[in-house]
């Protein structure tokens, strides 16, 4: 089993920055894609940002040129750095990991939410 613990959500002014991080733990034994989702008020969820296990990223087209996806493999933690935010923006953002654990079975697991709001 793996459990993902997301941090960096928070209240921000339009324009602002927010920085996402989101720390994998558990019987790990390899890490695929990682990726960032957000559900709004009475909207479904949505794929924010995705990196691959070789680095390949791809975003939603409404957050291109403003959110990066990194990932650091060592420490098995992705991040969503969020600049120039909009009002829209403000949603839950899930992390999300496809994981091979040390009993070699992959399982895409889910952390439980951090709280992203854009407001003035």
């Amino acid at each position: 089993q793996a459990q993902l613990v997301e941090s960096g959500g928070g209240l921000v002014q339009p324009g602002g920055s927010l920085r996402l991080s989101c720390a994998a733990s558990g019987s790990i034994f390899t890490i695929y894609d990682m990726s960032w989702y957000r559900q709004a008020p009475e909207k479904e969820r949505e794929l924010v940002a995705r990196i691959t296990d070789g680095s390949f990223r791809n975003y939603l087209d409404s957050v291109k040129g403003r959110f990066t996806i990194s990932r650091d493999n060592a420490k098995k933690t992705v991040y969503l750095q969020m600049n120039s935010l909009k009002p829209e923006d403000t949603a839950v953002y899930y992390c999300n990991m496809v994981i091979k654990n040390t009993a070699r079975a992959m399982t895409d697991y889910w952390g439980k939410g951090t709280l992203v709001t854009v407001s003035s």
